[in-house]
Protein backbone atom coordinates (compact mmCIF):
# COMPACT_ATOMS: atom_id res chain seq x y z
CA UNK A 1 0.00 0.00 0.00
CA UNK A 2 1.22 3.49 -0.77
CA UNK A 3 1.74 5.92 2.08
CA UNK A 4 -0.53 8.47 0.38
CA UNK A 5 -3.43 6.02 0.55
CA UNK A 6 -2.90 5.52 4.28
CA UNK A 7 -2.72 9.30 4.79
CA UNK A 8 -5.95 9.84 2.84
CA UNK A 9 -7.77 7.13 4.78
CA UNK A 10 -6.54 8.48 8.14
CA UNK A 11 -7.49 12.04 7.22
CA UNK A 12 -10.99 10.87 6.29
CA UNK A 13 -11.41 9.02 9.60
CA UNK A 14 -10.23 12.06 11.57
CA UNK A 15 -12.62 14.31 9.63
CA UNK A 16 -15.49 11.96 10.49
CA UNK A 17 -14.48 11.97 14.17
CA UNK A 18 -14.57 15.78 14.24
CA UNK A 19 -17.89 15.81 12.42
CA UNK A 20 -19.48 13.37 14.87
CA UNK A 21 -18.24 15.44 17.81
CA UNK A 22 -19.70 18.69 16.47
CA UNK A 23 -23.00 17.01 15.62
CA UNK A 24 -23.30 15.97 19.27
CA UNK A 25 -23.48 19.65 20.29
CA UNK A 26 -27.05 20.64 21.03
CA UNK A 27 -28.42 24.11 20.41
CA UNK A 28 -29.43 25.79 23.68
CA UNK A 29 -33.11 26.33 24.33
CA UNK A 30 -33.55 30.05 24.75
CA UNK A 31 -31.90 33.27 23.66
CA UNK A 32 -30.31 34.45 26.90
CA UNK A 33 -26.84 33.81 28.27
CA UNK A 34 -28.49 31.70 30.99
CA UNK A 35 -29.59 29.27 28.27
CA UNK A 36 -25.92 28.53 27.55
CA UNK A 37 -25.19 27.27 31.08
CA UNK A 38 -26.63 23.75 30.64
CA UNK A 39 -24.63 23.13 27.41
CA UNK A 40 -21.38 24.70 28.61
CA UNK A 41 -19.84 21.43 29.94
CA UNK A 42 -20.57 19.70 26.62
CA UNK A 43 -19.06 22.61 24.70
CA UNK A 44 -15.92 22.72 26.88
CA UNK A 45 -15.37 18.97 26.53
CA UNK A 46 -15.81 19.39 22.76
CA UNK A 47 -13.16 22.15 22.67
CA UNK A 48 -10.67 19.98 24.57
CA UNK A 49 -11.30 16.99 22.31
CA UNK A 50 -11.15 19.13 19.16
CA UNK A 51 -7.71 20.37 20.25
CA UNK A 52 -6.56 16.79 20.91
CA UNK A 53 -7.79 15.52 17.54
CA UNK A 54 -6.13 18.52 15.87
CA UNK A 55 -2.87 17.71 17.62
CA UNK A 56 -3.03 14.11 16.43
CA UNK A 57 -3.91 15.24 12.91
CA UNK A 58 -0.89 17.55 12.70
CA UNK A 59 1.62 15.15 14.24
CA UNK A 60 0.23 12.21 12.26
CA UNK A 61 0.74 14.26 9.08
CA UNK A 62 4.44 14.74 9.83
CA UNK A 63 4.90 11.22 11.17
CA UNK A 64 3.64 9.52 8.01
CA UNK A 65 6.02 11.58 5.88
CA UNK A 66 8.80 9.48 7.43
CA UNK A 67 7.12 6.26 6.32
CA UNK A 68 8.96 4.87 3.27
CA UNK A 69 6.44 2.07 2.78
CA UNK A 70 3.37 0.81 4.53
CA UNK A 71 4.16 -2.51 6.12
CA UNK A 72 1.60 -4.69 7.85
CA UNK A 73 2.86 -3.40 11.20
CA UNK A 74 2.47 0.22 10.14
CA UNK A 75 -1.02 -0.44 8.80
CA UNK A 76 -2.22 -2.16 11.98
CA UNK A 77 -0.50 0.37 14.26
CA UNK A 78 -2.27 3.15 12.35
CA UNK A 79 -5.63 1.38 12.65
CA UNK A 80 -4.97 0.90 16.36
CA UNK A 81 -4.42 4.66 16.75
CA UNK A 82 -7.54 5.46 14.73
CA UNK A 83 -9.57 3.07 16.91
CA UNK A 84 -8.72 4.99 20.07
CA UNK A 85 -9.25 8.34 18.39
CA UNK A 86 -12.65 7.15 17.14
CA UNK A 87 -13.73 6.82 20.79
CA UNK A 88 -13.26 10.56 21.35
CA UNK A 89 -16.86 11.45 20.38
CA UNK A 90 -18.22 8.92 22.87
CA UNK A 91 -16.03 9.87 25.84
CA UNK A 92 -16.32 13.58 25.02
CA UNK A 93 -20.11 13.40 25.07
CA UNK A 94 -20.20 11.23 28.17
CA UNK A 95 -17.91 13.56 30.11
CA UNK A 96 -19.72 16.72 28.98
CA UNK A 97 -23.26 15.44 29.41
CA UNK A 98 -22.43 14.36 32.96
CA UNK A 99 -20.86 17.71 33.84
CA UNK A 100 -17.33 16.35 34.22
CA UNK A 101 -18.19 13.67 36.77
CA UNK A 102 -15.31 11.56 38.05
CA UNK A 103 -15.92 8.27 36.19
CA UNK A 104 -16.54 9.77 32.73
CA UNK A 105 -13.51 12.03 33.23
CA UNK A 106 -11.34 9.07 34.21
CA UNK A 107 -12.52 7.09 31.18
CA UNK A 108 -11.78 10.12 28.98
CA UNK A 109 -8.25 10.12 30.43
CA UNK A 110 -7.97 6.40 29.74
CA UNK A 111 -8.76 7.00 26.07
CA UNK A 112 -6.14 9.79 26.01
CA UNK A 113 -3.54 7.41 27.42
CA UNK A 114 -4.50 4.62 25.02
CA UNK A 115 -4.30 7.01 22.04
CA UNK A 116 -0.89 8.26 23.19
CA UNK A 117 0.41 4.70 23.52
CA UNK A 118 -1.04 3.81 20.10
CA UNK A 119 0.74 6.83 18.59
CA UNK A 120 4.02 5.61 20.12
CA UNK A 121 3.41 2.15 18.63
CA UNK A 122 2.83 3.70 15.20
CA UNK A 123 5.99 5.74 15.60
CA UNK A 124 7.93 2.58 16.47
CA UNK A 125 6.45 0.66 13.52
CA UNK A 126 7.58 3.41 11.15
CA UNK A 127 11.07 3.42 12.68
CA UNK A 128 11.29 -0.34 12.09
CA UNK A 129 10.03 0.08 8.50
CA UNK A 130 12.66 2.78 7.92
CA UNK A 131 15.68 0.63 8.71
CA UNK A 132 18.54 0.92 8.17
CA UNK A 133 18.07 4.69 7.80
CA UNK A 134 16.19 5.72 10.95
CA UNK A 135 15.74 9.46 10.47
CA UNK A 136 12.51 9.33 12.48
CA UNK A 137 14.29 7.85 15.50
CA UNK A 138 16.89 10.60 15.30
CA UNK A 139 14.20 13.28 14.90
CA UNK A 140 12.14 12.04 17.85
CA UNK A 141 15.13 11.84 20.18
CA UNK A 142 14.22 11.59 23.86
CA UNK A 143 10.61 12.72 23.21
CA UNK A 144 10.23 14.61 26.50
CA UNK A 145 6.87 16.09 25.44
CA UNK A 146 5.49 12.62 24.80
CA UNK A 147 6.68 11.35 28.16
CA UNK A 148 5.51 14.39 30.13
CA UNK A 149 2.06 14.42 28.52
CA UNK A 150 1.63 10.69 29.15
CA UNK A 151 2.52 11.19 32.83
CA UNK A 152 0.11 14.15 33.05
CA UNK A 153 -2.68 12.01 31.61
CA UNK A 154 -1.95 9.10 33.96
CA UNK A 155 -1.79 11.38 37.01
CA UNK A 156 -4.96 13.07 35.74
CA UNK A 157 -6.80 9.75 35.74
CA UNK A 158 -5.74 9.12 39.34
CA UNK A 159 -6.60 12.68 40.34
CA UNK A 160 -10.20 12.30 39.19
CA UNK A 161 -10.81 9.97 42.11
CA UNK A 162 -9.93 12.83 44.46
CA UNK A 163 -11.26 15.80 42.44
CA UNK A 164 -12.38 15.46 38.83
CA UNK A 165 -11.43 19.07 38.00
CA UNK A 166 -7.77 18.33 38.80
CA UNK A 167 -7.77 15.53 36.22
CA UNK A 168 -9.40 17.82 33.67
CA UNK A 169 -6.79 20.50 34.36
CA UNK A 170 -3.99 17.98 33.84
CA UNK A 171 -5.55 16.76 30.56
CA UNK A 172 -5.79 20.36 29.35
CA UNK A 173 -2.18 21.01 30.40
CA UNK A 174 -1.01 18.01 28.39
CA UNK A 175 -2.89 19.36 25.37
CA UNK A 176 -1.26 22.79 25.76
CA UNK A 177 2.16 21.09 25.53
CA UNK A 178 1.24 19.88 22.05
CA UNK A 179 -0.59 22.90 20.66
CA UNK A 180 2.66 23.94 19.00
CA UNK A 181 3.38 21.21 16.42
CA UNK A 182 6.33 18.92 16.98
CA UNK A 183 9.11 20.95 15.36
CA UNK A 184 11.60 18.06 15.57
CA UNK A 185 9.81 16.18 12.82
CA UNK A 186 9.34 19.29 10.72
CA UNK A 187 13.05 20.21 10.96
CA UNK A 188 14.19 16.68 10.19
CA UNK A 189 11.98 16.51 7.11
CA UNK A 190 13.36 19.83 5.88
CA UNK A 191 16.97 18.67 6.37
CA UNK A 192 16.47 15.32 4.63
CA UNK A 193 14.70 16.59 1.54
CA UNK A 194 16.76 17.04 -1.64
Amino acid sequence: METTRLVSFSDAVLAIILTIMVLELKVPEGVTLDALAPVLPVFLSYVLSFVYVGIYLGNHHYLLQFCPRVTGSVLWANLHLLFWLSLFPFVTGWMGENHFAALPTAVYGGVLVAAALAYLLLQHAIIVAQRPATTLKTAVGEDWKGKVSLVLDLVGIGATVYRAWIGQLLFATAAVLWVVPDRRLERSLALNRP
